[in-house]
């Protein structure tokens, strides 16, 4: 989908006083078991036509930024008035949104309401850490909080959709979306997906606070080969349903509102019109009832993937595959009614996705009142409050991980006198709010060198030397980024400031537009010159602090040999520099752990850590042995590591019993000591290897994990509970099933260091 914002206006004069705008006096939704009447209800007066209407969704800017759907200006504007468009996305503020849906309201013969969507991914206003940055807090509350957030500033604006969250599973760096999700493993993915749509849609969809949430990409899309955005997959059932499927699975038992389906193929055969994905699994098999939107033009485009000569085969096969609403892809609008009248497809198919869409409308009680979310007051008090600074600021300081702290040089000591802030991003104030900011002001972040001189103390010396600048010409989300591979200008300022400075701290990584949609990289190194500026600034002063600003894994091998301090930040949102500072000063212990593996190389992409043992497992010299010759083959940096300013001490694992069957479960626990001098978080991970099986399964995967507060010398027992459902797995039968035999259980503070026991499940 795509992010160009035009507000729209559509040329007419609308008098926003002849409104009926009943937001002083909100009405709440019939119950749930009435709504089927209503729908059924509203079913029963339309034409075919008034149907195919509600199917389609129009983008609320006239500079199309995807495929273009060939449709004028003015015939959109004629169907709006007919009340033969369901949704738009990309019309956001009260005055506009009011605007767009009283063209609905006091022109079309039925007068259904629009239901309009947009892409608040990380914050509206209001930018929270990108979600693979969030993620890294493995904090569920706090998920649930930002999501919340994000849909009250959201909803203040007139907009009652939002497409997210992102819950596709990605293994490889190279691709640029990776940012907007949760990392690679499909527990965690579940979890936090959960989280967000249980912030976004509160208890109660009718709420003027909350907003529809949207499970996308289904399915497979964070699998693209070679981390090629829109690419071809190639997977097979068991991984599909096994590691890709489990966080929609759990989105869809939560009950997220919509699901959008994704732009890949998978074994040949478009997301789009996957009839096994979406009408098999998802409608039938998970019993799911709310709708599937396309994502933008991802109709149309199965004439490129070459499995439909035009617009008309393309909805036949998307409508028949289960997409129930075309976005911007012009070909329902153009195609399902005669469809129909020719007896290719049942009008009964229509119904069926019309009824989905409607039901949504009428939970979230656009039918009593189409311009409940039209307050500009609650507009005015909610947009960038305090109290959403306050949480972008939590947010942002629980998902730092510290990586590295040789000779413990964090936090920064009270014997330094001078500080040397260098670096690209060291005083970018844009590049925090990340890719996906919605409706984020352009620079409104703070700064990681504004957040320093915040928080330092008034008898430390703070100097700043760009150094180099990443980029040339204007950054935007539809231009790729001007790299500066000449400009070495600013070096000989930086050099000087690292020499006679007590401690450096050298903010590098990437831009905010290296990540996000249609931004894969083959190289996830240091873009530009930042390496030469790195090594220079080491020959001078070996007292360095990296502050990694990024939205994927990036190789940080030299780094890593080189500086004693690395700090992933993330692209943190508004208050990035203030999180950022308050942990290099010691006023906050760092907490986060990683959702992601990052790499020694690009070369071992993609690299995750629930990988499967071969027939050959073992690294060793024989190169007919599974490693590399010119490389180790295990993370730079694993899935769930992070270090603390504390140290936490693990006794031993304790089972309630070491067998247990189907009617039973067993009880893990473990009990973690903070041993140092400060308080602080830990994350305590389970992982379970099922050893024999009917299909080979991974040497290890998360089955649960726990958020810790310790103070200094106090001690805590985690316990987790394992039963028959936790251990099952999509087997060689197409079902889920629970084996007999032996397990390894493993608990620890991240993927690799580890306690291990063994129990039995008969």
């Amino acid at each position: 989908m795509k992010k160009n914002i035009i507000l729209f206006v559509v040329g007419v004069a609308l008098s926003l006083n002849a409104c009926k705008v009943s937001s002083q006096s909100k009405k709440t939704t019939q119950p749930e078991k009435n709504i089927e009447q209503k729908v059924d209800s509203v079913l029963a007066l339309m034409t075919l036509e008034e149907k195919v209407g509600q199917m389609v969704q129009y983008n609320g800017s006239w500079d199309v930024t995807g495929p273009a759907t060939g449709t004028t200006n003015e015939k959109k504007l004629e169907r709006l008035k007919k009340g033969l468009v369901g949704s738009m996305l990309n019309v956001v503020s009260v005055q506009h949104t009011r605007e767009a849906q009283r063209l609905i309201m006091e022109n079309s013969r039925l007068k259904i309401p629009l239901i309009f969507g947009y892409d608040v991914i990380h914050g509206y206003k209001t930018m929270f850490p990108v979600p693979l940055g969030e993620t890294a807090s493995w904090d569920m509350i706090l998920a649930e909080k930002t999501a919340a957030a994000a849909a009250r500033e959201t909803a203040a604006s007139g907009v009652h959709w939002t497409f997210a969250p992102m819950m596709d599973i990605s293994r490889d760096a190279r691709w640029g979306r990776i940012m907007e999700g949760a990392g690679e493993d499909p527990f965690l993915n579940a979890e936090i997906a959960v989280a967000r749509i249980k912030g976004f849609q509160g208890s109660n969809l009718a709420s003027e606070k909350t907003i529809a949430a949207c499970a996308k990409h289904f399915a497979g899309y964070g699998f693209a080969e070679a981390g090629r955005d829109y690419n071809t997959v190639n997977i097979g059932v068991h991984e599909l349903h096994n590691t890709i499927l489990p966080p929609f699975k759990a989105a869809a038992k939560a009950g997220v509102a919509t699901f959008m389906n994704s732009f890949n193929e998978i074994d040949g055969v478009p997301a789009t019109s996957s009839s096994y994905l979406q009408r098999e699994l998802l409608k039938d098999s998970w019993d799911w009832d709310g709708f599937i939107v396309s994502d933008w033009g991802s109709i149309s485009e199965m004439i490129p993937h070459g499995i439909a000569r035009n617009k008309k085969e393309a909805a036949l096969l998307a409508i028949k595959g289960g997409s129930d609403m075309d976005m911007e892809g012009g070909a329902y609008e153009s195609s399902l009614e005669s469809l129909v009248e020719e007896g290719k497809i049942s009008e009964t198919l229509l119904d069926d996705s019309v009824r989905r869409i409607l039901r949504v409308k009428f939970q979230l009680g656009l039918f009593d009142d189409p311009y409940k979310y039209c307050d500009e007051s609650f507009e005015e008090t909610e947009l960038y409050s305090e109290e959403n600074q306050d949480l972008a600021l939590e947010a942002a300081k629980k998902s730092i991980v510290l990586l590295k702290n040789e000779h413990e040089i964090l936090p920064i000591k009270n014997s330094v006198k001078s500080i040397a802030v260098i670096g690209p991003l060291a005083d970018d104030k844009d590049s925090p709010l990340g890719n996906w900011r919605a409706q984020a002001e352009a620079n409104s972040a703070v700064s990681v060198l504004e957040g320093i001189k915040t928080h330092a103390a008034k008898n430390i010396q703070i100097n700043y030397a760009e150094g180099v600048k990443l980029s040339t010409g204007e950054r935007s989300f539809l231009k790729p980024l001007s790299l500066n591979n000449t400009d070495k200008s600013g070096f000989e300022q930086a050099i000087n400031l690292a020499k006679t400075s007590d401690l450096v701290v050298l903010v590098v990584g990437e831009d905010a537009y290296q990540t996000g949609e249609g931004r894969s990289q083959t190289d996830i190194g240091f873009l530009g010159l930042q390496d030469e500026l790195m090594a220079e600034i080491k020959k001078v002063n070996p007292n360095i602090v990296m502050v990694l600003m990024n939205g994927r894994p990036m190789d940080l091998t030299w780094s890593k040999e080189n500086f004693p301090a690395i700090l992933e930040t993330w692209l943190l949102g508004s208050q990035h520099g203030n999180a950022v500072a308050e942990v290099l000063f010691g006023k906050y212990n760092p907490s986060g752990k990683l959702p992601v593996s990052f790499p020694r190389n690009v070369g071992q992409e993609p690299l995750y850590y629930n990988q499967k043992s071969t027939g050959r497992p073992n690294a060793n010299a024989e190169v007919t042995y599974s490693h590399y010759t010119d490389s180790d083959r295990d993370a730079l940096y694993p899935f769930g590591f992070g270090l603390s300013y504390t140290n936490f001490e693990y006794g031993k694992i304790q089972l309630s019993k070491t067998k247990f069957s189907a009617s039973e479960e067993i009880t893990a626990s473990v009990e973690v000591k903070n041993t140092g001098d400060m308080a602080g978080e830990e994350v305590v991970q389970l992982y379970i290897r099922d050893l024999f099986a009917s299909i080979t399964r991974p040497i290890k995967e998360l089955k649960g994990f726990e958020k810790i507060s310790l103070k200094a010398g106090e001690s805590k027992t985690v316990s987790f509970k394992i039963d028959a459902e936790l251990l099952s797995y999509f087997g060689r039968d197409k079902k889920w099933v629970t084996d007999p035999g032996k397990f390894q259980l493993f608990i620890g503070g991240d993927s690799v260091d580890l306690q291990q026991i063994e129990f039995e499940y008969e």
